[in-house]
């Protein structure tokens, strides 16, 4: 089902925000403490996403967060106040390869999706035919992730974050009920997540504002985060609403 982690403030290595806590990212990749029932590992790659000063980067790797070399020889030199990453665990008949690791992005977002839609991929059938045939042929990996980031892409272009995601989640329940749709959203400045039917904790302060699956250590600034509930936070700054399932 995936963990994921979004991260603003002060500067930090990439490699040090994956791995930061008795309960890292790294370590929630192969010892996860919270997956209710949806897998045991995350095994199926990894992908991290940084804002720097020529813009959004990213790497994504096929191999476990805790075998890559990359995190221990590359990511310790890379610094930001801004990152999200994730630690894969594919779900059943999907593809293991980097293209289908969070986070998807383009020259503004980063996208990261925590859980499954079920029936895939007859069920997002009816969603898919309302995108353009070109933003399908732009489809990074035949998975339900890569295809709620197509979906929430096109939303994005006409509707702000809070809107465009409970939208997506509404519609994607609609048509697969019993999915699993923690979608995590940044844009280098602010961070956005919804939770629905799995785990999410946040730690926010004037300083910083961290968006993860499971908390990295036992600091008791972590709020759990209850089920059906739309987040948005930065320094400084956190909302936490009930997400509205009403008419679209």
């Amino acid at each position: 089902m995936c963990r994921h982690l979004g991260y603003l403030g002060p500067e930090r290595s990439v490699a040090d925000l994956v791995s930061r806590g008795e309960n890292s990212l790294v370590h929630q990749s192969y010892a996860p403490r919270d997956m209710r029932g949806g897998g045991t590992i995350n095994a199926d790659g990894f992908g991290v996403g940084w804002w720097g000063a020529d813009g959004f980067s990213r790497y994504r790797s096929a191999a476990p967060l805790w075998s890559d070399p990359v995190v221990r020889e590359t990511l310790p030199n890379i610094r930001s106040r801004a990152v999200v990453a994730a630690a894969r665990s594919a779900t059943v008949g999907m593809p293991v390869q980097h293209t289908a690791c969070a986070p998807f992005s383009d020259d503004t977002w980063a996208f990261s999706h925590n859980g499954v839609v079920r029936g895939w991929p007859e069920s997002l059938a009816g969603l898919a035919a309302e995108l353009p045939a070109s933003d399908l042929l732009q489809l990074e990996a035949p998975t339900d992730s890569a295809a709620l980031w197509l979906l929430l892409r096109r939303a994005l272009g006409e509707q702000d974050p809070e809107k465009a995601m409970s939208s997506l989640v509404q519609s994607v329940v609609a048509a697969a009920p019993n999915s699993r749709l923690n979608l995590l959203l940044g844009n280098g400045t602010e961070l956005w997540a919804t939770t629905w039917h799995h785990s999410l904790s946040v730690l926010v302060d004037d300083e910083r504002a961290i968006v993860m699956s499971e908390p990295y250590d036992d600091n008791p600034a972590w709020q759990s985060i209850p089920d059906r509930h739309f987040v948005s936070a930065r320094p400084g700054h956190l909302i936490v609403t009930p997400l509205e399932m009403g008419a679209r």
